[in-house]
């Protein structure tokens, strides 16, 4: 068996090569779960030092609310709660510069307002007085909240964040062994029909835990004797419950005290994370200490196979572990070989202007049945490019795997979105996600701040940048669809200048009016622009380009040309009309643009 240092070693070699995708990956289940940025050993002794923010996870700050609410209500104690909730809001919302946690967005923010009320309590108080309200007594509304609350955690324990651990296990694994990892990879268990199962088995697992728990010394003993459980799911997503818990056990035996030894040789790590206030984990801690432990999953499993430990049989999937001989390869890919050299042909060009759209910005004046034939031929080529990894040894072999993996090749055709969106689609676009962008912001004032907004310079239900940041993602970034990774980057700087500009151009036209301010959000420039914002925008322009624009565009293609164009100028006239009088009467007032007087009455506050 390799050393500790062997291991940390062959994860960091493995962490490099991946570096982006583990940690979006660990980014994502650590909003998720909350257990992957914090597992370790001082993972307690931490908790109560780590802001609200941080803390926002289903088994720490929401739960604790929700006990401590439910608590007072049914003690009498409703009234003082309450209280408690708006004086600690209260202190949540001073204004920039007291609290000193403004890094992380903490006194001002949409998110930081809703992640003040998570913590707080104030949701849950809202929920529970809207119940006593219809069923008329505290009694009665606890128990309903307390039921209602209790039956949506369990689920969401279940079927999300305990699911979660072991996807994200699974794509580490296969970046062991593989020079890519393709991001569509954690759909793995939806492919292979086991999402539930592992969603199942997770939970058994924990309710075995819960109670050895009761024991003390019993519940940490078995935390090490299951252990291998989530991996063991990674592996093989059709192993029976018990059968994972038992082999857990059994591959554990006599590993119990290094694998200790191992998290405790994280306690730098830990303490590097408290001193740096988490961004140490977040940029190479926790990815680090996932790769480690899967190198020690893949040592404990070779010394149960070596060992013929009784269940090794069911550690099936051999070519997660080890690339597949070529001559293997080529058996279960002959297809692929045979297809492949067909695209030695060039495809098919298209001339004049539909040509040069269609190649540089994706977008032509009128759909044609020939640009819908090469839409169709390059998802297909597309798909064939993916198999052509595999047969080259570049990525796992989904076919190699024990359990039939089943792609639905129509479904991904209907959702291609290496296609060329005609003219007016994109007109009808650009008016749909501006009025989803004017939706997304009122409602996110209308959960914060409790009350409808009509957000934007326009008096229109639509925000035009964000149907302009969309479209422009859609064109300018075209030739980059195809690297993700590229696109989200380029997704953040172009809609980051989009957003800057635009709000410099508006202050300069409307005599210094600002219809947003950043200042005192984590990482903002000017108050113009800030990293909070700027994440939403990628990650929201990944969804918009690689899957809400295609279903769009499938939507649009469904109408008659005739309505589509007559649609298009109803609404562009329409829009126009709004612009020239918003010229001159700009859309203003509370909650649009009244940052000027926050801010002068913080300066007031200061002096």
């Amino acid at each position: 068996m390799h050393t500790r240092k062997q291991m940390k070693s062959d994860a960091k070699r493995v962490l490099k090569q991946h570096y982006f995708l583990f940690l979006l990956l660990c980014m994502v289940a650590s909003m998720i779960g909350g257990e992957l940025v914090m597992s370790g050993t001082t993972r307690e002794s931490m908790v109560e030092e780590m802001t609200p923010q941080m803390r926002v996870t289903f088994t720490d700050s929401i739960v604790t609310s929700f006990a401590d609410v439910v608590t007072d209500v049914a003690t009498g104690k409703g009234e003082d709660r309450q209280r408690q909730i708006r004086e600690t809001q209260a202190q949540y919302a001073e204004r920039p510069g007291q609290n000193g946690q403004e890094i992380f967005g903490r006194s001002r923010g949409v998110f930081a307002a809703v992640v003040n009320k998570l913590t707080s309590g104030a949701y849950l108080m809202m929920l529970l007085v809207g119940i006593k309200s219809l069923v008329g007594t505290d009694e009665v509304a606890v128990a309903l909240l307390l039921l209602g609350m209790l039956l949506v955690l369990l689920l969401l324990q279940i079927f999300v964040v305990g699911v979660c651990r072991t996807v994200v296990i699974r794509l580490f694994l296969e970046g062991r062994c593989y020079e890519k990892v393709p991001g569509q990879r954690i759909w793995f268990l939806l492919r292979v029909k086991k999402w539930c199962h592992v969603a199942v088995a997770n939970f058994v697992t924990g309710m075995f835990l819960f109670l050895w728990g009761l024991t003390l010394i019993g519940g940490i003993i078995k935390s090490y004797s299951y252990h291998l459980v989530p991996y063991l799911l990674a592996e093989n997503p059709s192993m029976k419950t018990l059968d994972a818990i038992t082999l857990s056990r059994r591959l554990m035996k006599g590993h119990k005290w290094e694998c200790f030894v191992l998290e405790m040789s994280f306690l730098g790590w830990d303490l590097l994370g408290i001193f740096t206030l988490g961004a140490s984990d977040i940029l190479f801690g926790t990815p680090y200490k996932m790769a480690v432990m899967v190198e020690y999953y893949a040592q404990l499993r070779g010394l149960g196979i070596q060992g013929h430990v009784e269940g090794t049989d069911l550690l099936n999937d051999r070519y997660l572990f080890e690339q597949a001989n070529k001559d293997v390869l080529k058996n279960e890919y002959a297809d692929v070989n045979r297809e492949y050299g067909v695209l030695a042909q060039a495809l098919p060009k298209l001339k004049g202007i539909d040509g040069f759209l269609a190649r540089v910005f994706g977008v032509t004046l009128r759909q044609k049945k020939e640009i819908q034939a090469l839409e169709e031929e390059q998802s297909r080529r597309f798909l064939l490019e993916y198999d052509k990894k595999a047969l080259d040894g570049r990525i796992y072999p989904t076919r190699l795997h024990p359990v039939p993996e089943k792609r639905k090749r129509k479904w991904v055709v209907s959702l291609n979105y290496l296609r060329c969106y005609s003219l007016w689609s994109v007109v009808l676009m650009f008016f749909s996600l501006s009025f989803i962008g004017w939706l997304w912001e009122v409602g996110l004032h209308l959960i914060a701040d409790g009350e409808f907004v009509n957000r934007g310079v326009l008096h229109g239900p639509w925000l035009p940048i964000y149907g302009t940041g969309s479209v422009m993602m859609l064109l300018l970034l075209n030739r980059f669809r195809r690297k993700p990774v590229l696109e989200f980057i380029l997704a953040i700087l172009l809609c980051g200048c989009v957003e800057y500009f635009t709000s410099v151009y508006l202050e300069y036209v409307h005599d210094g009016t600002r219809w947003w301010d950043y200042t005192g959000y984590f990482l903002n420039l000017h108050g113009r622009i800030c990293a909070e914002g700027l994440l939403v925008f990628g990650i929201g322009g990944m969804a918009i380009v690689y899957v809400l624009a295609p279903f769009l565009d499938g939507l649009f293609r469904r109408i008659s040309p005739r309505l589509l164009i007559a649609a298009g100028v109803v609404l562009l006239t329409i829009f126009t009309a709004d612009q020239l009088y918003s010229s001159g009467h700009p859309n203003e007032g509370k909650g649009i643009t009244d940052y000027q007087t926050r801010a002068k009455v913080w300066e007031v506050g200061k002096g």
